[in-house]
C-alpha cells in the first residue's frame, strides 16, 4: 500500500484504507474466527495499521482478535469505541465511573495499557453541547488511560458540534457514494481544526460491492435482516438508509463508471479517497480475500473529473432524496 496520510494532529500516520471490524464481532451473520484472524494478518501484511472496533461488536470478540493479531506490531493504531454497552442512550449515562469501566474492559480485551484512540460511539446529540464528558477524556488521557480520543457521530450536526471541542482528534462518519453531504459540509471544517476523518460504512452494507440483487437474504443475526427498518440502531447503519431498491438502481447506474479490471468495491473506496480531508476508510473485512480486494484500492489510480460528476448525478437522482435531510 503506498498511500498513508496524517491522523489530525496526533503526529501518526495511518494506511489510507484501513480495516472495518464490525463484521468480525457479529450482526453480519457467521463469524469464522480463524478467517477473521487471517484476515486481520493478511491486511498487516499489505499495510494496513489503522484498525477500528468496538467494544460492543460480538460483545468484545473483535477487540479480542485485533488485539491478538496486533500484538507486538508497534506501526499499528487502534481505535475502538465506548458508550453503547448502555442499556439505554442519555447524556448522564456518559459518567466518569462508566467510561471508566468501559475503557478498562477495552483494554483488557485488547490486551494494552494504554488504548490508541476511544471515540464516544454515536452518543445523543446534546452530549456535544456540553464540555464534561470531554472533560473527562480529557483527563483520560492525562491518566494514561487513553493517548487519543475522537467521536463516531451520525449527523452532520453532531460532527459540527464535536469540533468546538479542542480535543477531539477524530471523527467517524458514514461516507460513501450514497452519502456525499460531508464532502460539502463538513470536510473543510475538519480540515482547518487539523481533525481526522475516518470513513464509514464506504460500501453502503454490501450495495457498493455490485454483487447485492432483489433476491438477496441476509441470516436472522446480519443487521441488514434485523435492521431493515432501524429496529435495532439508526437506520443509516445499514445500507447506508437507502431504500434498497433505490439503492440497486444506483449501482446499476453506477457500473459503467468503473474502470476494467477493477471491482465495484474498489471503484467505491477509491471514490471516497479522491477526497483529501478523508483519512482512512474502513471496510468491513472478513476473510484474506476481501483484504486483497479492498486494499488495492489504495493503490489505484485517481479517477477523472468526467466520472467524479457523473458519480455525483446518480447520488443526486437516486439517493439524495432519501438521505440528505436526515444525516
Amino acid at each position: 500500500m503506498r498511500d498513508f496520510r496524517p491522523f489530525g494532529s496526533t503526529g501518526r500516520i495511518v494506511s489510507a484504507v484501513g480495516f472495518g471490524a464490525w463484521a468480525i464481532g457479529g450482526s453480519w451473520g457467521k463469524v469464522d474466527p480463524r478467517a477473521a484472524s487471517t484476515a486481520l494478518e493478511r491486511a498487516h501484511a499489505k499495510g494496513v495499521s489503522f484498525f477500528d472496533t468496538a467494544d460492543v461488536y460480538g460483545d468484545g470478540r473483535s477487540e479480542e482478535l485485533v488485539g491478538r493479531a496486533c500484538r507486538g506490531k508497534k506501526d499499528a493504531f487502534i481505535a475502538t469505541k465506548a458508550g453503547r454497552r448502555l442499556p439505554r442512550q442519555t447524556v448522564d449515562g456518559y459518567s466518569r465511573e462508566n467510561l471508566a469501566g468501559w475503557l478498562d474492559r477495552s483494554r483488557e480485551k485488547l490486551g494494552v495499557e494504554t488504548l490508541d484512540l476511544v471515540q464516544l460511539h454515536c452518543p445523543p446529540t446534546d452530549l456535544y453541547k456540553s464540555d464534561r464528558v470531554f472533560g473527562i477524556l480529557d483527563d483520560f488521557v492525562r491518566g494514561g488511560q487513553i493517548r487519543h480520543y475522537g467521536v463516531s457521530v451520525e449527523k452532520i450536526e453532531e460532527a459540527r458540534l464535536a469540533l468546538q471541542h479542542p480535543g477531539v482528534q477524530s471523527i467517524q462518519i458514514i461516507f460513501n457514494l450514497f452519502r456525499q453531504r460531508p464532502a460539502e459540509e463538513l470536510f473543510h471544517l475538519a480540515r482547518e481544526r487539523q481533525v481526522a476523518i475516518i470513513a464509514r460504512v464506504p460500501l453502503a452494507s454490501g450495495l457498493l460491492t455490485g454483487k447485492m440483487t432483489r433476491e438477496s437474504t441476509f441470516a436472522p443475526d446480519d443487521h441488514r435482516h434485523f435492521n431493515i427498518r432501524g429496529q435495532a440502531f439508526d437506520v443509516g447503519e445499514t445500507f447506508s438508509g437507502v431504500p434498497l431498491e433505490a439503492g440497486l438502481a444506483a449501482v446499476e447506474e453506477l457500473r459503467p463508471l468503473v474502470p476494467p479490471g477493477w471491482s465495484m468495491a474498489q471503484f467505491a473506496l477509491r471514490w471516497i479517497l479522491m477526497h483529501d480531508a478523508v483519512t482512512t476508510v474502513i471496510p468491513g473485512c472478513k476473510t484474506a480475500a476481501q483484504v486483497d480486494d479492498n486494499m488495492a484500492a489504495a493503490d489505484l489510480p485517481p479517477l477523472d473529473a468526467s466520472v467524479m460528476r457523473r458519480a455525483r448525478e446518480i447520488y443526486d437522482r437516486h439517493v439524495r432524496p432519501h438521505v440528505r435531510e436526515r444525516w
